[in-house]
């Protein structure tokens, strides 16, 4: 099966994140984990948080993917 993703978008072009959903997570649970993770560690209010973001997510079993940000559509 393949495996589902997660983008987090970003106003600001440098935080956008693709994320490998785990595997025995619906969509509608990653949607909820996800924020509730991203909303513990912005209260922390430290310079560095997508960082640590993101070692929050690796902990609950999602993957940081590497991409390529295309040309808008439109």
């Amino acid at each position: 099966m393949a495996k589902q993703l997660m983008v987090l978008p970003s106003k600001e072009v440098s935080r956008i994140r693709l994320v490998t959903v785990p595997e025995d997570t619906s969509p509608h649970e990653a949607y909820r984990s996800v924020t509730g993770l991203i909303a513990e560690v912005e209260r922390t209010g430290k310079d560095q948080w997508v960082e640590d973001m993101l070692d929050l997510l690796e902990e609950h079993g999602f993957e940081n993917l590497e991409f390529i940000l295309g040309p808008p559509l439109d």
